[in-house]
C-alpha cells in the first residue's frame, strides 16, 4: 500500500523526461565561452583550434575518452584533404548539432564524441570518436553452460545490442532509448519485438523508468529494485542473465530487455518465480534430462528451507517423532554441545555465511584456500570444541549446497535468508512453527506480481500450456504457445499443424 501510493505520489509530482536528465541546469546557446565555462577544472577536456581551408575550427573533446588514432583518422585527416568543400562532404559521419542545444552537446563531449565548431558558418557537428579500451566478449562466469553459445554480455551497450543484433536480423526488434542518473547521465535501453510485445507492458516499463530520479546508475540490478512490483520483498521479480541466447529466448517470448551502459546484467520483465529456476543449458538438454534437473532444483528449494529448521523442531519439540535408533545417535552426536538446537544450527549457519563472504570477496585462488582450509578447519575445531555436532556441520553444509542450485543468483540469496525465518520459527514453535511461516510464504509469493502479472503462473492462475515450459520442460513439439504471463500480441509461437 505504502509503495503504491509513494509510486502515485511521485508520477504527479515528477514526469522526468530526456532533457530533465541531461544537464537540466545547463542553460545557453553552444559557443566556445559556454563550452569553456560548462567544462571548466576538467583538465581532460581539450579545446584546440586548428585552420582548415583558411577557416578557423574549434574542436572540442575528452583526452581521457578519444584515442590519438581515431581522432586522427576520423578528424584531422578529412579536414587536411577537405579543399574547398563543405565540412560535411569530408566528414561523412559527423551529424549536425542545432546551436541551441548546449545540454545536449556537453553530453556528446562527456560521452566520448569530438565537437567541431565552424565560427565562420555558424556550424557545429558532432563526429563519434569514442575509443577507450573495453572488455572483449568472454563466456559469461555466473551462467556457464557445457554446451549452448559461449559469449556474454560486457559493460559496453553497443556491443550488448549488437549481441542481440547479430541472432535477430528483424526491423521489428526495437530499441528505445532513455538516461538515467542526475549526475551520471548513462544511457540506457528498453528492447522489445513491436510485433510480439505488449504495448501495456513496454509504455509500463519505459514510464517507470522515467519517473525513477536519482543520482547515479552503477549496476542494472539497482535500477531493477526500483522499478519492481514490490521492492519490499526478498525475491527478485524480474529476470537478470548475462548470456545473450537467454535474452534472445525471452525477446522470442514477448518479453521485455532493459540494459544500460556499464552494466554486463540485462533484466528481462516480466518474470515468475518458476523461471528463476530455469537454466539456459535446459534448452539445449534432451528434454528428459533437462526436466529432471528442474525437479532436481526445486526438491533442492524445498530441502535447503526445510532440512535445518526440521532439525531444530524434531530435537527441541518433538522428539518422539524420530526413530529411536536415530534419536540415539543424535543425542550421542550432541553429547557436548551446551546450546540447544537452534543456537547450534544459527552459529554454524553464520560460520557458512561468513566463509562464502570472505571466499567472494578476495581473490580467486586465495578465497578457494579460505573456503576448502577454512571449512574444514573450522569444522572439525567447532565439533572438537563441543560447539556444534557432527551431524549440524553436515546438515548445514548440505543446505549451503543446495541454496546455489537456482541459476538466477538474486533467487540464492533470497533462499538463504528465507531459511532463517524458517530455523527461528522452528525454535519458537517447532513444527507449527515451520507451518506458519511456510504459510506466510505461500501467501507472500502468491500476492507477488512482476510488471502486474502474477509472479506463481502457471501454478496460481493455472494455465496448462505453460507447463510445458515451467516445471518441467516438454519436448519442444509441444511449446507451441508463448508464456501467458508476457501477455504477447501473438499467442502461438509456432503453427500447431507442422509435423
Amino acid at each position: 500500500m505504502f509503495w503504491q501510493w509513494w509510486r502515485k505520489a511521485t508520477q504527479l509530482t515528477h514526469q522526468a523526461s530526456d532533457e530533465d536528465i541531461i544537464y537540466p541546469e545547463v542553460k545557453g546557446t553552444v559557443t566556445r565561452e559556454s563550452i569553456e565555462e560548462a567544462l571548466r577544472d576538467s583538465d581532460d577536456a581539450l579545446i584546440k583550434e586548428l585552420t582548415s581551408n583558411g577557416e578557423k575550427v574549434v574542436l572540442v573533446y575528452l583526452r581521457s575518452m578519444v584515442k590519438k588514432e581515431i581522432l586522427q583518422e576520423t578528424v584531422f585527416d578529412p579536414l587536411d584533404r577537405r579543399g574547398d568543400q563543405h565540412p560535411l562532404a569530408v566528414l561523412r559521419l559527423a551529424e549536425p548539432v542545432a546551436d541551441d542545444q548546449l545540454p545536449k552537446v556537453l553530453h556528446m563531449i562527456t560521452s566520448g564524441r569530438t565537437i567541431l565548431l565552424f565560427m565562420e558558418r555558424n556550424l557545429i557537428l558532432s563526429v563519434d570518436t569514442f575509443s577507450t579500451n573495453q572488455r572483449n566478449v568472454t563466456a559469461p562466469e555466473s551462467e556457464s553452460t557445457v554446451l549452448g553459445p559461449q559469449d556474454g554480455f560486457t559493460e559496453s551497450l553497443d556491443t550488448n545490442l549488437g549481441l542481440i543484433r547479430m541472432r535477430i536480423h528483424s526491423p521489428h526488434l526495437k530499441v528505445k532509448q532513455l538516461f538515467m542518473g542526475t549526475e551520471t547521465r548513462n544511457s540506457l535501453v528498453v528492447v522489445y519485438m513491436e510485433n510480439l510485445a505488449n504495448p501495456e507492458n513496454v509504455q509500463r516499463v519505459i514510464q517507470r523508468l522515467k519517473n525513477i530520479e536519482f543520482s547515479g546508475n552503477y549496476g542494472l540490478a539497482v535500477i531493477q529494485q526500483m522499478i519492481e512490483d514490490k521492492p519490499y520483498s526478498p525475491f527478485p521479480q524480474f529476470g537478470l542473465t548475462t548470456r545473450p541466447d537467454n535474452a534472445v529466448a525471452a525477446l522470442l517470448d514477448a518479453r521485455i530487455l532493459i540494459m544500460a551502459e556499464g552494466s554486463p546484467e540485462v533484466s528481462i520483465c516480466p518474470a515468475t518465480f518458476f523461471e528463476m529456476f530455469a537454466s539456459p543449458e535446459d534448452y539445449y538438454n534432451r528434454w528428459w534430462t533437462a526436466s529432471l534437473l528442474r525437479f532436481v532444483r526445486f526438491g533442492g528449494l524445498f530441502v535447503t528451507t526445510l532440512l535445518t529448521s526440521a532439525y531444530v523442531a524434531v530435537l527441541t519439540y518433538h522428539p518422539e517423532m524420530l526413530p529411536p535408533q536415530l534419536l540415539t545417535i543424535l543425542a550421542e552426536s550432541r553429547g557436548k554441545v551446551p546450546f540447544p538446537p537452534v543456537i547450534e544450527v544459527i552459529i554454524i549457519e553464520m560460520v557458512i555465511e561468513i566463509l562464502r563472504e570472505a571466499g567472494a570477496r578476495m581473490p580467486t585462488k586465495i578465497g578457494q584456500t579460505i573456503g576448502i582450509v577454512g571449512g574444514i578447519v573450522i569444522g572439525t575445531a567447532v565439533v572438537e570444541a563441543g560447539l556444534a555436532s557432527n551431524i549440524v556441520i553436515v546438515l548445514v553444509s548440505v543446505t549451503a549446497l543446495l541454496s546455489f542450485l537456482p541459476p538466477n543468483y538474486l533467487m540464492s540469496n533470497a533462499v538463504r535468508l528465507v531459511r532463517y525465518y524458517f530455523i527461528l520459527a522452528a525454535g519458537l514453535l517447532g513444527v507449527y512453527g515451520q507451518m506458519l511461516v511456510l504459510a506466510f510464504l505461500f501467501a507472500h509469493l502468491l500476492n507477488l506480481t512482476s510488471l502486474g502479472s502474477p509472479y506463481m503462473t502457471p501454478v496460481v492462475p493455472r494455465r496448462w500450456t505453460d507447463m510445458a515450459n515451467s516445471i518441467i520442460r516438454a519436448p519442444m513439439l509441444f511449446q507451441v504457445a508463448r508464456m501467458g504471463m508476457s501477455r504477447a500480441r501473438k499467442y502461438l509461437s509456432r503453427p500447431l499443424d507442422e509435423e
